[in-house]
């Protein structure tokens, strides 16, 4: 069977392809806001001296990372709802499910890149803060975070866009995301082509979207070189700013 570019183009801008972007898109944001909040005070608590809590953030940060995603979806839309009754309810739905668990999932990962961003940042910053009278919490607030946030920038971007590709294994627990959507109409019409190529054009699209997001708030948020800076400081001399 050929390539059926009128079935391609009617399903490109159908609502059922766009709902499960839509929904592809919003998985991906809950989940990965979720999953910074629950990093960032997991990554100071690691950033700080060795405790109990340190260890048990760390046994938590290496299940996450171990256990596959897939069997992660499949633990909470299965067991969990066995284990504990109050989720065999109504309002535990296919995305809530997924939900949970790709936060959990991301946030192991998010709390690496938080750590690693705090332990960029020169410790002399924590002393000076605590010379001045700073409590902890301010210097964190004011001083560590915003040093930490330019280098944990990239690491994140690229952890949000993995992210929007991992919400396809959510299809196995029956939530219409975009790859469900498409799966449902191969099963119905064996037009693997057509229906497979309105997916990648999307998951395209929303990528490559996010990629040129990802380039703009770097240079936004990015340090300036040397060279930058001198050639900023000669343009301010020449202007006589």
């Amino acid at each position: 069977m050929s390539f059926d570019p009128s079935t391609f183009w009617e399903a490109l801008f159908s609502w059922p392809f766009l709902r499960g972007a839509l929904l592809t898109l919003g998985l991906t944001i809950a989940a990965h806001l979720t999953a910074i909040l629950i990093a960032l005070p997991l990554a100071v608590v690691l950033n700080g001296p060795p405790s109990v809590l340190r260890k048990l953030i760390t046994a938590y940060v290496g299940f996450f990372r171990a256990v596959p995603t897939l069997l992660q979806l499949l633990f909470v839309w299965n067991a969990l709802p066995q284990i504990f009754p109050i989720f065999r309810e109504e309002w535990f739905t296919p995305f809530l499910a997924a939900w949970i668990a790709l936060s959990l999932n991301e946030s192991a990962y998010q709390v690496e890149i938080n750590r690693s961003a705090l332990s960029a940042v020169d410790g002399g910053q924590m002393a000076a803060g605590q010379a001045i009278g700073l409590k902890k919490s301010h210097i964190y607030r004011y001083i560590m975070l915003p040093q930490a946030l330019r280098v944990a920038l990239p690491p994140t971007m690229n952890e949000f866009i993995t992210l929007l590709k991992l919400t396809s294994l959510a299809s196995i627990i029956s939530l219409q995301e975009l790859m469900t959507v498409t799966q449902i109409n191969v099963a119905r019409t064996f037009q693997f082509s057509e229906y497979y190529a309105v997916a990648l054009t999307w998951y395209l699209v929303m990528v490559y979207s996010l990629m040129g997001l990802q380039k703009l708030v770097e240079r936004r948020f990015r340090w300036s070189s040397r060279t930058e800076a001198a050639a900023l400081a000669e343009t301010r001399r020449s202007r006589g700013w």
